[in-house]
């Protein structure tokens, strides 16, 4: 077991190490730099230009500029942030416990909503539950991210008013409600992108758990459970499902560099402030600091979770442990 966690850890450092070094490598290599914005003007001097770019080491070689970063990065010390005017772990350290709110939630919610729809689909296979339910999951699954959340903020936020369309709290009257608002109002914001999120991954799991569930049916022990006087749905339940689980928790991994990615277009269209509107508002301000230390941080929580996954799998299937 300590030999598979070493050699799950050492991969995800690769991981997040080859990220992380592409993506400060891309966005140097990229046109401009942090600066352009402010000092390509013409009342600004060359002399000027050049001081400020000195100042932050932007006019030194790319491998100097990198090694310089790597070896703060121990320290905690990732940058300064040009577009939001502070260091970049402040920033970071605000906006990601919002996105592990926002994709805690739906990963939780897909789950439970994909295990039970796939369940229900196996246990009544060629019916039409099963037919109409394999419709709205293809649906689901084919529709782009940004486009369901546009669609559920134009029916829930405008057509039908009942859901605060963006942001994390209602800016004006949050600090002036009772507790128990509050809590209701932070609830009400986060409404929509949960359910676009978990509407989105639920198609996923639920596919994949109809198919699990499928592949252990023809069991003997199933069998066996029929012929001791259990009905259908019971066996399924009861056997099939907790037998079938293992896969589904393997898909927990793989879930997470989706989500993230999907929180991306989420954030942008509800105007949740997290780690994909943080990454996004760097992109279009070119700030270097901004972009690598945020591409880092979610590749860390995407390794961690895929190291999750492995070591869930693990503690359920004695076969993986004896390996």
């Amino acid at each position: 077991m300590r030999r598979f966690l070493a050699g799950r850890l050492l991969q995800g450092v690769s991981v997040v190490f080859l990220v992380t070094t592409l993506t400060f490598v891309l966005v140097h290599l990229a046109p401009g730099d942090p600066l352009s914005t402010s000092l390509e003007r013409p009342g600004v001097s060359e002399q000027v230009r050049a001081q400020w770019r000195a100042q932050f080491g932007l006019d030194r070689p790319i491998g100097e500029q990198y090694l310089r970063w790597l070896a703060n990065v121990p320290r905690g010390e990732l940058g300064y942030s040009f577009s939001h005017r502070r260091p970049v772990r402040d920033v970071l350290a605000e906006a990601l416990p919002r996105t592990l709110l926002l994709v805690g939630l739906a990963l939780a919610l897909s789950f439970a909503l994909g295990i039970a729809i796939g369940v229900l689909q196996a246990e009544r296979l060629g019916s039409s539950r099963d037919r109409w339910l394999g419709r709205v999951l293809l649906v689901l699954y084919s529709v782009p991210d940004f486009w369901l959340a546009l669609l559920a903020l134009l029916l829930f936020a405008y057509k039908l008013p009942i859901l605060p369309p963006g942001g994390i709290v209602d800016p004006v009257m949050h600090d002036y409600l009772p507790l128990g608002e509050r809590v209701l109002d932070r609830l009400a914001h986060l409404v929509l992108p949960v359910l676009t999120l978990t509407l989105l991954s639920s198609a996923v799991i639920a596919r994949h758990q109809r198919s699990a569930v499928l592949d252990v049916l023809p069991s003997d022990w199933m069998r066996t459970a029929l012929a001791k006087g259990l009905s259908w749905r019971d066996a399924v339940r009861r056997h099939a499902l907790r037998n079938s689980l293992l896969s589904t928790i393997t898909i927990a991994g793989l879930s997470l560099p989706a989500l993230a990615a999907g929180a991306v277009f989420i954030e942008k269209v509800y105007s949740w402030p997290g780690m994909g509107m943080v990454t996004v508002t760097a992109i279009g301000a070119r700030d270097y600091p901004l972009i690598t230390g945020s591409v880092m941080v979610i590749s860390v929580v995407v390794v961690l979770g895929a190291l999750a996954a492995d070591l869930a799998v693990a503690m359920a299937d004695p076969r993986v442990r004896m390996r």
